[in-house]
């Protein structure tokens, strides 16, 4: 049941990177009534924050050091916090939505969303409603319906790939080879592989060339 917005919101905001942090908090801040009480730049000061401060609102970026975004989300679950969380995120990628969903949030806006996008968010959230941003909305929503009902098999192909092999499936997508990948997510070269082979099972691709090419038709659908 929506609820109206409280004429007082406070607001977490956790993103590793500074500037944003600030730019953040002026735009929320010019609207009458929030406050930003906290900021987080990596998820365990996040937990931490939303955990000692109760805000009304987390904003959180997916990806984190230390804790990433769905691991905040699951833990602050487990505690039965009462924040609403807002992910913002680079990503529209259908499946980092839905996972999204599944672990708590109550909002998902895309960086490239415009000022008023994510106000409309806070506005919507607060008020005990579900907001996606522009064009996720309506396809993220029916196929999260389609999913938690089971009736479809890319569902069930995707349903157990973690952030991590999300992360490695896009940058697979990318064309990178192991090495790279290892680079820029920090991890190794044998790490890669092993997430690499656990793909490939999990979306029963029978080669890497059925793995680029599932990379590539999720990207696609992602963006149409």
């Amino acid at each position: 049941m929506s609820q109206p917005v409280k004429a007082d919101l406070s607001v977490v905001l956790a993103d590793d990177h500074h500037i944003i942090r600030q730019s953040l908090k002026l735009l929320l801040e010019s609207q009458a009534g929030t406050r930003v009480v906290a900021e987080a730049a990596n998820g365990m000061e996040a937990v931490d924050a939303v955990e000692r401060l109760k805000p009304d609102l987390l904003v959180l970026d997916l990806f984190m050091p230390v804790l990433n975004g769905l691991e905040v989300l699951r833990r602050l679950s487990k505690a039965r916090v009462p924040t609403r969380i807002i992910i913002l995120s680079m990503h529209a990628n259908e499946g980092y939505v839905l996972e999204a969903l599944k672990c708590g949030a109550s909002g998902y806006v895309l960086k490239q969303s415009t000022s008023a996008n994510l106000i409309q968010a806070v506005r919507e959230v607060a008020a005990g409603r579900r907001y996606l941003s522009p064009p996720l909305s309506e396809r993220a929503i029916e196929a999260y319906i389609t999913r938690a009902t089971g009736d479809s098999p890319t569902a069930s192909r995707s349903a157990a790939i973690t952030i991590r092999e999300t992360e490695v499936l896009n940058l697979i997508g990318d064309g990178k080879t192991n090495v790279e990948i290892a680079g820029q997510l920090k991890i190794s070269p044998r790490t890669v592989e092993h997430h690499r082979a656990s793909l490939m099972r999990k979306l029963k691709c029978r080669n890497k060339a059925e793995l680029i090419r599932y990379a590539l038709e999720q990207r696609d659908a992602s963006v149409s």
